[in-house]
């Protein structure tokens, strides 16, 4: 199978870890950043590192851009070279552009020029810390979408020694537990049997109004 070839565009912080994540994937990473300092630490993390402007049409055919499977535009300092730049790789034909946008307006405009993914790093970052501070029963938070999440929860008392088809969840709260993490070993679609016990770690996937009803009647 071929490998997927990816170009990540900004090598800062949130670029320069999926640059590098990818890389220990064993993708082929082309990284391009204007900040020659930054290319020459990538230098040995991806399969390329060049110096270029990516503002620039010429700059981008010369790299042969288009022909790469995902491109990842991570231009965090420059809103307008991050607009310009998705610009002119729709304009070229690259199959997928996943954009980082600094604000609500950048996002506005990457949607109406046609970019495919737009993530907001910091923002969701600290929405997941935020949720995690705010209970002491959430381990770790992962956003969906708008509406849906999954969830690792902390067991209490409450449910300490009934099974899943007692405490009978999904009917009653309308969430999953896809998971249940006990010590060491992890519990993958348990069945209904399955006794909890305090202390275990339950994965819930679900709309975010079901889980917090859960965590609230159930959990705290």
């Amino acid at each position: 199978m071929k490998k997927k070839q990816f170009a990540v565009i900004g090598l800062g912080r949130f670029g320069g870890s999926i640059c590098r994540t990818l890389s220990e994937q064993g993708m082929e990473v082309l990284a391009i950043d204007i900040d020659e300092d930054r290319v020459n630490e990538f230098a040995s993390i991806a399969a390329h590192a060049v110096v270029g402007d990516t503002t620039d049409e010429n700059v981008l055919k010369s790299l042969g851009i288009r022909n790469f499977d995902h491109v990842i535009v991570a231009i965090g300092d420059n809103i307008q070279a991050s607009i310009l730049t998705t610009l002119i790789l729709k304009e070229l034909g690259v199959n997928h552009i996943t954009v980082k946008a600094t604000n609500d307006y950048h996002e506005k405009v990457l949607k109406k020029i046609g970019a495919d993914q737009i993530v907001h790093p910091e923002r969701d970052m600290g929405e997941r810390i935020a949720h995690n501070l705010l209970s002491n029963n959430v381990l770790d938070y992962l956003e969906l979408s708008d509406k849906h999440s999954i969830v690792e929860i902390v067991a209490s008392e409450r449910l300490d020694g009934h099974s899943l088809l007692e405490l009978d969840i999904r009917a009653r709260y309308g969430i999953n537990i896809v998971a249940i993490k006990r010590g060491a070993s992890v519990i993958v679609s348990p069945l209904a049997s399955e006794i909890i016990r305090k202390g275990d770690v339950l994965v819930v996937i679900g709309a975010d109004s079901d889980i917090d009803r859960f965590e609230e009647k159930v959990v705290g």
